[in-house]
């Protein structure tokens, strides 16, 4: 293994060169060198001496290619949480170390849900659209607390979701792979398997699990149709945990109250949607996590990576390649 006092070579994977990054990613150049890499002629340029990838906006390709031309290669580091599109048969069968972004956009991703939740139980939109039409109109609205939500996903985001809820009075079941009894913070946990059950009296149901083999289209046809009529998905996860047309389906024969939904299975959402013109869709454009500063947390994070790097410390957040995420109880910065 190579001096960890020696200077650390980074290549940062963005979409194009920008002179935004020059400022952004000054607080890597202070610990190491840093390349900017952004298709394939650039990453040939410089993965053979490349010691870690920054994988900032992920190229398809790029990543593979640097560990199949990396001799030095051995970390790869995602600024996104979810991973599901850098876990390739090339990385799995490498030695390289994957880590990604735990725990930066926990409370922001949180906070939007929450957000969501409160403007579709008190009518917000029809609200705005009466303001835009100069109607005064009374109206009632319906509580927050005292509902139920079911929340798909375990990990720090699912977490700091349900215990905003709850703060508001929102009855939250977690669900993750499997059931647990006697969680530590939770009580209950549900299995994934059990999920259409769950949802029958829910109120609310968030999706902010990692998207792997075993969630892709977890919210099926089945599961939707078990969802009660005045029920709101919120996805904040990946778009390919829901089957789309199943939900597009179930929206337009009016068997959902709604969705917030923020991911897709393809992005951008394509014109010929019938998400778009739904009055009952929120669509906001994978933004659920992007608050004020976001992007100089990322780089912090990284930072604080590089740093237990150069000291010969453990990696934090790593992630389990066969899972697809990092595990509870891993360690964290």
């Amino acid at each position: 293994m190579k001096d960890v006092q020696a200077p650390l070579r980074i290549l940062a994977v963005v979409s194009e060169p920008d002179p935004r990054f020059d400022g952004l990613f000054a607080p890597i150049r202070e610990q190491a060198e840093l390349s900017l890499v952004y298709d394939v002629e650039s990453m040939a340029r410089a993965a053979s001496s490349a010691d870690a990838l920054l994988v900032w906006e992920d190229q398809p390709g790029l990543v593979d290619q640097a560990i199949t031309a990396g001799a030095t290669l051995n970390w790869v580091h995602s600024a996104s949480t979810g991973v599901n599109a850098l876990i390739t048969p090339t990385l799995r069968q490498s030695e390289v170390t994957l880590t990604n972004s735990r725990g930066v956009l926990d409370r922001a991703i949180a906070e939007y849900v929450l957000g969501l939740f409160i403007a579709h139980r008190k009518g917000f939109a029809e609200t705005l659209v009466l303001q835009q039409q100069r109607t005064w109109r009374h109206r009632t609205t319906r509580m927050v607390a005292g509902t139920r939500a079911v929340v798909v996903g375990t990990g720090a985001i699912g977490r700091e979701t349900a215990r905003l809820l709850g703060a508001v009075g929102v009855h939250v079941t977690l669900v993750g792979r499997r059931a647990v009894l006697q969680d530590p913070e939770f009580g209950r946990i549900a299995a994934s398997d059990d999920l259409a059950s769950e949802v029958r009296d829910a109120q609310l149901v968030v999706l902010v699990a990692p998207l792997t083999a075993e969630t892709r289209h977890l919210m099926s046809e089945d599961v939707l149709a078990a969802m009660p009529r005045d029920a709101y998905l919120v996805n904040v996860g990946r778009g390919g945990l829901v089957d789309e047309p199943a939900l597009e389906a179930r929206l337009a024969a009016g068997q959902l109250a709604g969705a917030g939904l923020d991911v897709f299975a393809e992005e951008p959402l394509p014109q010929s949607s019938a998400l778009w013109g739904d009055p009952r869709v929120l669509v906001s454009p994978h933004m659920a996590g992007d608050f004020d500063g976001f992007e100089e947390a990322l780089v912090a994070r990284f930072v604080e990576l590089l740093r237990d790097r150069k000291a010969g410390r453990p990696l934090s957040h790593v992630v389990d390649t066969r899972l697809g995420y990092v595990p509870s109880g891993t360690p964290a910065s």
